[in-house]
């Protein structure tokens, strides 16, 4: 029984996924003033779609994440940015 078990052979060897830490870069890169100015800046924060990513996937503090939201939605209501998109990136 026991060699049976010791015979268990894998097709691909078990991975360990390794995550990485995720970080705010504003934190890190001590930004203070998010600019709405700054379309190409604010779209590392949207998806293809043209919605804003959760602070979940970009790792964004709950403060910058605001400032975020806030300077994404002054873009889009001066034109810099677009609503709706299907492609944006």
């Amino acid at each position: 029984m026991n060699q049976a078990q010791s015979e268990i052979r894998y097709l691909t060897p078990p991975s360990v996924e390794v995550k990485k830490k995720k970080y705010c870069r504003f934190k890190k890169n001590k930004i203070k003033y998010i600019d709405y100015k700054d379309p190409e800046f604010l779209k590392k924060f949207l998806n293809e779609q043209g919605r804003i990513l959760p602070r979940r996937l970009t790792g964004t503090s709950l403060k910058y994440q605001r400032k975020v939201a806030i300077a994404v939605k002054r873009a889009r209501h001066l034109a810099l940015l677009p609503f709706v998109t299907d492609l944006l990136k």
